[in-house]
């Protein structure tokens, strides 16, 4: 039989999208405030995987990265998800979101996102929230699954999240 035992810490990581940079250093600051210093921000990178935000958040889309110093128990990105929706909520004008915001963490393993939305590759978390696993570890890189997003399957989302996930394991390793 096996025995429970708390989890591994894990690093946050933010994804944003949005048109304009103020839009990223404005959540930038408030996430700072909440959960500590950044330790990585990727370059801004142009956003065309799909028109499925267009209509609501207007083109061309940015997307941008960032994680944190600080870890974090698995369990908390359901309460982090919603403080994202929340601050989504606040930059909205016009009943029309400014910026997309996807909490989720990196582990050793796997990238897990938080999302709102469930299907059957999703787990129920708490307070309306699911994760899934987005993309696998295996041997020395991220790798996706037939579920994971377009944009998540690219070289450069990989990369980022490699870079990531080494910086994690660099902290994690004795």
């Amino acid at each position: 039989m096996g025995k429970a035992r708390k989890p591994k810490a894990v690093k946050l990581i933010i994804g944003m999208l949005a048109k304009s940079q103020k839009l990223f250093d404005i959540a930038e600051e408030f996430f700072i405030k909440e959960f500590g210093p950044i330790d990585y921000k990727s370059l801004v990178i142009s956003f065309g995987y799909t028109d499925y935000y267009k209509k609501e958040m207007g083109s061309p889309l940015k997307r941008k990265f960032i994680s944190f110093k600080k870890p974090i128990t698995p369990e908390k990105i359901a309460k982090i998800k919603l403080l994202t929706n929340s601050i989504e909520e606040r930059l909205s004008a016009d009943k029309k979101r400014r910026i997309n915001i996807d909490p989720g963490y990196v582990s050793d393993s796997k990238l897990v996102l938080a999302t709102t939305k469930d299907y059957f590759h999703r787990i129920y978390l708490n307070y309306g929230i699911y994760a899934e696993v987005t993309l696998k570890w295996r041997k020395s890189s991220f790798e996706p699954f037939e579920w994971t997003y377009p944009d998540y399957r690219s070289k450069v989302y990989i990369d980022i999240l490699n870079s990531i996930r080494n910086n994690y394991m660099d902290h994690v390793r004795p």
